[in-house]
Protein backbone atom coordinates (compact mmCIF):
# COMPACT_ATOMS: atom_id res chain seq x y z
CA UNK A 1 0.00 0.00 0.00
CA UNK A 2 2.40 2.38 1.10
CA UNK A 3 4.51 1.71 -2.59
CA UNK A 4 0.99 2.38 -4.21
CA UNK A 5 0.64 5.93 -2.42
CA UNK A 6 3.82 6.64 -2.90
CA UNK A 7 3.75 5.87 -6.62
CA UNK A 8 0.58 8.05 -7.21
CA UNK A 9 2.25 10.90 -5.40
CA UNK A 10 5.20 10.63 -8.13
CA UNK A 11 2.43 10.95 -10.97
CA UNK A 12 0.79 13.49 -9.43
CA UNK A 13 4.06 15.80 -9.16
CA UNK A 14 5.10 14.80 -12.06
CA UNK A 15 2.03 15.58 -14.30
CA UNK A 16 1.24 18.66 -11.84
CA UNK A 17 4.14 20.49 -10.85
CA UNK A 18 6.88 19.11 -13.58
CA UNK A 19 10.37 17.82 -13.56
CA UNK A 20 12.47 20.44 -11.75
CA UNK A 21 9.79 20.39 -8.97
CA UNK A 22 9.94 16.79 -8.66
CA UNK A 23 13.96 16.48 -8.81
CA UNK A 24 13.74 19.08 -6.32
CA UNK A 25 11.05 17.71 -3.77
CA UNK A 26 12.83 14.14 -3.49
CA UNK A 27 16.43 15.80 -3.17
CA UNK A 28 17.14 14.27 -6.61
CA UNK A 29 20.35 16.59 -7.86
CA UNK A 30 20.18 17.41 -11.36
CA UNK A 31 22.24 15.37 -14.74
CA UNK A 32 25.47 16.96 -13.87
CA UNK A 33 26.29 16.43 -17.47
CA UNK A 34 23.26 17.89 -19.88
CA UNK A 35 23.06 18.02 -23.39
CA UNK A 36 22.72 21.85 -24.28
CA UNK A 37 19.68 22.63 -26.11
CA UNK A 38 21.17 23.35 -29.50
CA UNK A 39 23.58 20.47 -29.06
CA UNK A 40 19.93 17.95 -28.54
CA UNK A 41 18.47 19.75 -31.59
CA UNK A 42 21.81 19.70 -33.85
CA UNK A 43 21.98 15.96 -32.78
CA UNK A 44 18.20 15.09 -33.36
CA UNK A 45 18.23 17.24 -36.92
CA UNK A 46 21.54 15.41 -38.11
CA UNK A 47 22.07 13.37 -40.94
CA UNK A 48 22.46 9.54 -39.57
CA UNK A 49 24.74 8.34 -40.50
CA UNK A 50 26.83 10.81 -41.92
CA UNK A 51 28.85 11.08 -44.87
CA UNK A 52 32.44 10.83 -42.89
CA UNK A 53 34.95 8.07 -42.51
CA UNK A 54 34.18 5.20 -40.04
CA UNK A 55 34.82 2.21 -38.89
CA UNK A 56 34.74 0.15 -41.62
CA UNK A 57 35.90 2.92 -44.12
CA UNK A 58 38.93 4.41 -42.36
CA UNK A 59 40.80 7.07 -44.45
CA UNK A 60 44.23 8.76 -44.14
CA UNK A 61 43.94 12.08 -41.74
CA UNK A 62 45.23 15.09 -43.47
CA UNK A 63 49.20 15.79 -43.14
CA UNK A 64 50.44 16.03 -39.98
CA UNK A 65 50.98 19.81 -38.75
CA UNK A 66 53.95 20.26 -36.57
CA UNK A 67 52.65 22.26 -33.32
CA UNK A 68 54.21 23.43 -30.03
CA UNK A 69 54.97 19.95 -27.87
CA UNK A 70 55.87 17.50 -30.51
CA UNK A 71 59.45 16.05 -30.93
CA UNK A 72 61.10 16.21 -34.28
CA UNK A 73 64.61 13.86 -35.01
CA UNK A 74 66.93 15.96 -37.10
CA UNK A 75 70.01 14.23 -38.14
CA UNK A 76 71.91 14.08 -41.71
CA UNK A 77 71.08 10.82 -43.49
CA UNK A 78 74.89 10.33 -44.38
CA UNK A 79 76.28 8.89 -41.60
CA UNK A 80 79.90 10.20 -41.85
CA UNK A 81 78.52 13.14 -42.58
CA UNK A 82 80.73 15.58 -40.28
CA UNK A 83 77.77 17.70 -39.90
CA UNK A 84 76.53 17.13 -36.05
CA UNK A 85 73.32 18.21 -34.99
CA UNK A 86 71.67 18.12 -31.27
CA UNK A 87 69.47 15.10 -30.62
CA UNK A 88 65.98 14.72 -30.71
CA UNK A 89 64.54 18.22 -30.77
CA UNK A 90 61.06 18.99 -28.88
CA UNK A 91 59.17 21.91 -30.40
CA UNK A 92 59.30 24.80 -27.83
CA UNK A 93 56.27 26.81 -27.19
CA UNK A 94 57.20 29.79 -29.38
CA UNK A 95 57.46 27.16 -32.22
CA UNK A 96 61.23 26.66 -32.80
CA UNK A 97 63.89 23.73 -32.25
CA UNK A 98 67.61 23.83 -30.91
CA UNK A 99 69.99 22.90 -33.85
CA UNK A 100 72.73 24.45 -31.62
CA UNK A 101 75.13 26.29 -33.81
CA UNK A 102 72.59 25.97 -37.16
CA UNK A 103 70.62 28.36 -35.13
CA UNK A 104 66.57 28.22 -34.00
CA UNK A 105 64.53 27.83 -36.53
CA UNK A 106 60.65 28.20 -36.71
CA UNK A 107 58.96 24.53 -37.36
CA UNK A 108 55.47 24.95 -35.80
CA UNK A 109 52.61 25.00 -38.11
CA UNK A 110 54.43 23.43 -41.33
CA UNK A 111 54.58 19.74 -42.49
CA UNK A 112 57.88 17.58 -41.62
CA UNK A 113 58.27 17.80 -45.25
CA UNK A 114 58.50 21.47 -44.92
CA UNK A 115 60.65 21.69 -42.14
CA UNK A 116 62.76 19.22 -43.66
CA UNK A 117 63.82 21.34 -46.70
CA UNK A 118 63.87 24.70 -44.76
CA UNK A 119 66.17 23.03 -42.16
CA UNK A 120 68.04 21.64 -45.26
CA UNK A 121 68.16 25.33 -46.48
CA UNK A 122 69.37 26.69 -43.24
CA UNK A 123 72.27 23.61 -43.08
CA UNK A 124 73.37 24.39 -46.56
CA UNK A 125 74.14 27.76 -46.33
CA UNK A 126 76.19 27.53 -43.18
CA UNK A 127 78.03 24.76 -44.16
CA UNK A 128 80.67 23.64 -46.84
CA UNK A 129 79.77 19.98 -46.82
CA UNK A 130 75.89 19.97 -48.66
CA UNK A 131 74.36 16.67 -47.09
CA UNK A 132 70.72 15.39 -46.92
CA UNK A 133 68.98 16.19 -43.78
CA UNK A 134 65.96 13.37 -42.43
CA UNK A 135 63.88 15.40 -40.41
CA UNK A 136 61.01 12.53 -38.79
CA UNK A 137 58.30 13.00 -36.37
CA UNK A 138 58.86 10.91 -33.14
CA UNK A 139 56.79 12.25 -30.51
CA UNK A 140 53.03 13.59 -31.32
CA UNK A 141 51.40 15.44 -28.71
CA UNK A 142 49.60 18.18 -30.16
CA UNK A 143 47.15 16.09 -32.24
CA UNK A 144 44.55 15.14 -29.59
CA UNK A 145 40.49 14.06 -29.28
CA UNK A 146 38.48 14.46 -25.84
CA UNK A 147 36.33 12.36 -24.47
CA UNK A 148 33.66 14.03 -21.46
CA UNK A 149 30.98 13.53 -19.42
CA UNK A 150 29.75 10.35 -17.82
CA UNK A 151 33.13 8.30 -18.97
CA UNK A 152 35.31 6.76 -15.79
CA UNK A 153 38.42 9.13 -17.07
CA UNK A 154 37.23 12.42 -19.21
CA UNK A 155 40.17 13.94 -20.44
CA UNK A 156 42.52 14.62 -23.45
CA UNK A 157 43.40 11.70 -25.35
CA UNK A 158 46.50 11.67 -28.03
CA UNK A 159 45.45 11.16 -31.59
CA UNK A 160 47.29 8.13 -33.66
CA UNK A 161 45.04 8.43 -36.62
CA UNK A 162 43.26 5.17 -36.60
CA UNK A 163 40.84 5.34 -33.54
CA UNK A 164 36.94 5.12 -33.85
CA UNK A 165 34.38 6.78 -31.16
CA UNK A 166 34.53 3.50 -29.64
CA UNK A 167 37.95 3.26 -28.77
CA UNK A 168 37.41 6.49 -27.18
CA UNK A 169 35.21 6.03 -24.66
CA UNK A 170 37.21 2.33 -24.23
CA UNK A 171 40.35 4.39 -23.71
CA UNK A 172 38.41 6.67 -21.33
CA UNK A 173 37.73 3.68 -18.87
CA UNK A 174 34.32 3.40 -20.63
CA UNK A 175 30.58 4.76 -19.47
CA UNK A 176 29.50 5.24 -15.88
CA UNK A 177 26.25 4.12 -14.64
CA UNK A 178 24.67 7.68 -15.16
CA UNK A 179 25.17 7.47 -18.53
CA UNK A 180 22.57 8.12 -21.13
CA UNK A 181 23.85 5.94 -24.22
CA UNK A 182 21.31 6.70 -26.15
CA UNK A 183 22.66 10.84 -26.15
CA UNK A 184 25.92 10.17 -27.32
CA UNK A 185 27.20 12.81 -29.43
CA UNK A 186 30.53 13.61 -31.56
CA UNK A 187 31.27 17.24 -31.96
CA UNK A 188 33.70 18.06 -34.70
CA UNK A 189 35.66 21.81 -33.81
CA UNK A 190 34.56 24.58 -36.40
CA UNK A 191 34.91 28.41 -36.20
CA UNK A 192 33.14 30.70 -34.70
CA UNK A 193 30.99 31.63 -37.35
CA UNK A 194 30.83 28.07 -39.30
CA UNK A 195 28.20 25.43 -39.53
CA UNK A 196 28.53 23.11 -36.30
CA UNK A 197 28.86 19.27 -37.01
CA UNK A 198 27.04 17.56 -33.92
CA UNK A 199 26.62 13.61 -34.83
CA UNK A 200 24.40 11.25 -32.93
CA UNK A 201 26.53 8.12 -31.72
CA UNK A 202 24.17 5.14 -31.54
CA UNK A 203 26.06 3.34 -28.83
CA UNK A 204 24.18 0.36 -28.10
CA UNK A 205 23.95 -0.65 -31.68
CA UNK A 206 27.29 -0.48 -32.39
CA UNK A 207 28.21 -2.62 -29.49
CA UNK A 208 25.49 -5.13 -29.27
CA UNK A 209 24.99 -5.18 -33.32
CA UNK A 210 28.13 -4.73 -34.63
CA UNK A 211 26.33 -1.71 -36.56
CA UNK A 212 29.72 0.27 -37.70
CA UNK A 213 27.52 2.95 -39.33
CA UNK A 214 27.97 5.90 -36.32
CA UNK A 215 31.22 4.29 -35.36
CA UNK A 216 33.07 7.61 -36.79
CA UNK A 217 36.80 7.94 -37.15
CA UNK A 218 38.01 10.32 -34.72
CA UNK A 219 39.40 13.90 -36.61
CA UNK A 220 42.43 15.77 -34.54
CA UNK A 221 40.19 17.75 -32.17
CA UNK A 222 36.99 15.93 -32.10
CA UNK A 223 34.84 16.06 -28.94
CA UNK A 224 33.15 12.53 -27.59
CA UNK A 225 30.43 13.80 -24.72
CA UNK A 226 28.29 11.52 -22.84
CA UNK A 227 25.45 13.32 -21.12
CA UNK A 228 23.85 11.81 -17.68
CA UNK A 229 20.75 10.31 -17.35
CA UNK A 230 17.40 12.71 -16.62
CA UNK A 231 16.34 11.22 -13.19
CA UNK A 232 12.74 11.49 -14.69
CA UNK A 233 13.09 12.36 -18.62
CA UNK A 234 10.89 9.22 -19.14
CA UNK A 235 8.08 10.89 -16.92
CA UNK A 236 8.64 14.71 -18.08
CA UNK A 237 8.91 14.43 -21.59
CA UNK A 238 6.70 12.74 -24.86
CA UNK A 239 8.60 10.10 -26.25
CA UNK A 240 9.22 10.29 -29.89
CA UNK A 241 8.12 7.85 -32.14
CA UNK A 242 11.46 7.91 -34.17
CA UNK A 243 14.82 9.33 -33.38
CA UNK A 244 18.62 9.33 -35.15
CA UNK A 245 19.42 6.15 -34.06
CA UNK A 246 16.09 3.97 -34.52
CA UNK A 247 16.15 3.18 -38.33
CA UNK A 248 15.78 -0.77 -39.31
CA UNK A 249 18.36 -3.32 -38.42
CA UNK A 250 18.74 -5.84 -41.40
CA UNK A 251 19.84 -9.89 -39.88
CA UNK A 252 21.04 -12.26 -41.88
CA UNK A 253 19.78 -15.38 -41.25
CA UNK A 254 19.27 -18.87 -42.97
CA UNK A 255 16.71 -17.29 -45.07
CA UNK A 256 18.74 -14.56 -46.18
CA UNK A 257 18.41 -10.58 -44.53
CA UNK A 258 15.47 -9.92 -42.58
CA UNK A 259 15.05 -6.43 -41.51
CA UNK A 260 14.07 -6.03 -37.82
CA UNK A 261 13.07 -3.02 -35.93
CA UNK A 262 15.31 -0.75 -33.60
Amino acid sequence: MRFLILGMGLAILASGSGCTTVATTLGFAPPVHKLIKPAEEFRDAAVNPAAVSKELDKASLAAYIVEPGDTLSVEPTDLDSLIRLPGNQPVLQDGTIDLGKFGRPVVAWKTVAQIETDVRKLIDSQSKEKTPISVRLIGRESKVFYVLGEVNAPRAYPLAGRETVLDGILAAGGLTRQADAKKIILSRPTTPSGCRVVLPICYNQIVQLGDTSTNYQIQPGDRIFVPSQSTFGDLCKTKKPCGPCLSPQSSCGSAGCVVVPR
